[in-house]
């Protein structure tokens, strides 16, 4: 590997850590920011709509943006929004303004949505030119970013320091790493030429009618559902639904997100030798398990337990789906793009779904809706088996 390929895979790694510090920040803060704002868990619901809002404005927008300009453009573009999210949500909460928080959450949303598949584009480019798998690598360090992040916000909810100060410091660290690691990528990356971009237009389009397709992108939505309530809802549902003061909830969330990171930086070995199907039905089912004990298991070292396997479950769920989605038939940048929409409806529909269904049920029970999604994507996983002529052995890492 030469230091300048070496140099811009690091890149790829800070860029994917930026955001899950962040979002692990805010995530860990929920309980408090309900508190100061005085919300109920439907209006909760509402003003985490504004998360789901902007991450799919992002992700609608980002693949034409990415032609357009290039990744690079996107990821800065994108982790700045992340960081002015932060602040602006900290500042909504400080006054007391559940709109300004929902802001605040659109704004790190549309961040997110956009420069995620940016990221994704130059970390599948980087992976290319390695010639072996890194994807799921470059994951585990938004994840292991979450953990670090989590650990933070748990200590600093413990203390009650102020949301507003703690999100200010995350803000200026990601603006300091972006800054130091942003010239690595590739200003060409992702970009297209007129022609090119027109002669994109036509797989989209038919790609929606690939039945194999959309049963992927049906497992990218429950998997993502499941990752997504945790992001949004964890804390609460262990304050809420199981006792936990505000600190201990923040170190569920955190014993979560530390899973998820050791999914994804063991799971590739998992896939290279049993294949994505099989990779992405173990993660459905041992998701299941654990959400199953968190609603109906009614003992605090058990969730606190469960939350383990909810996030062993939803490591692999994305990043092996997506490249999945890839190798799923021709127009392999189109399919993923739309594989990675359908999983965002997952974040458009689930914090407000969740939320009502919680008002009226208790979130525990509310996450009933997101079990049986996991469940029903295990049978979906078939279909990420790569496409071969008949007769030929499925490759290893199918």
């Amino acid at each position: 590997m030469t230091s300048d390929l070496a140099r811009r895979r690091t890149a790829v790694f800070v860029l994917f850590f930026a955001p899950g510090l962040t979002i692990s920040s805010w995530v860990t803060r929920t309980p408090d920011v309900r508190d100061l704002l005085g919300a109920s868990t439907a209006q909760m619901g509402l003003i985490l709509f504004g998360l789901s809002v902007g991450s799919m404005l992002g992700i609608l927008c980002s693949g034409t943006v990415v032609a357009r300009w290039g990744a690079r453009l996107v990821v800065l573009a994108g982790t700045s929004a992340v960081a002015a999210g932060a602040v602006v949500v900290g500042a909504g909460a400080a006054v007391g303004s559940g709109a300004c928080v929902a802001l605040g959450l659109g704004l790190f949303g549309l961040g997110m949505g956009g420069g995620e598949v940016a990221l994704n584009v130059e970390g599948a480019e980087v992976e290319r030119l390695l010639g072996r798998s890194t994807l799921p690598a470059m994951h585990g360090f938004f994840s292991l970013g979450t953990v670090l992040g989590a650990v933070a916000g748990m200590c600093l909810t413990a203390v009650g320091f102020p949301v507003l100060v703690h999100l200010l410091v995350v803000a200026a660290v990601v603006l300091g790493a972006l800054a130091l690691v942003i010239r690595r990528v590739p200003a060409e990356v992702g970009r297209q030429t007129s022609a090119g971009r027109r002669a994109t237009g036509a797989p989209r389009a038919a790609v929606w009618r690939d039945p194999s397709l959309l049963l992927i992108g049906c497992v990218i939505l429950a998997l993502a559902m499941a990752e997504g309530t945790a992001n949004d809802w964890l804390p609460l549902v262990m304050v809420d639904g199981h006792g936990f003061d505000a600190a201990l909830g923040s170190a569920v969330y955190a014993v979560f997100a530390a899973a998820m990171t050791v999914g994804r930086f063991a799971g590739g070995r998992f896939v290279d030798r049993f294949g994505r199907a099989a990779a992405l039905c173990g993660s459905a089912l041992v998701g299941a398990a654990g959400l199953a004990l968190v609603i109906f298991v009614d003992n605090q070292a058990v969730a606190a337990a469960a939350a383990v396997l909810w996030g062993l479950g939803a490591s692999l769920g994305f990043p092996v789906a997506l490249s999945a989605a890839g190798d799923s038939g021709p127009g392999s940048a189109a399919r993923v793009a739309l594989a990675a929409t359908v999983g965002y409806v997952a974040f458009l529909v689930g914090p407000p779904s969740l939320g009502y269904l919680g008002e009226h049920f208790g979130l525990r029970h509310a996450l009933i809706l997101v079990l049986v999604l996991v469940v029903a994507a295990a049978f979906a996983t078939p279909a990420a088996r790569a496409r071969r002529e008949v007769g030929e052995p499925e490759p290893a890492g199918t």
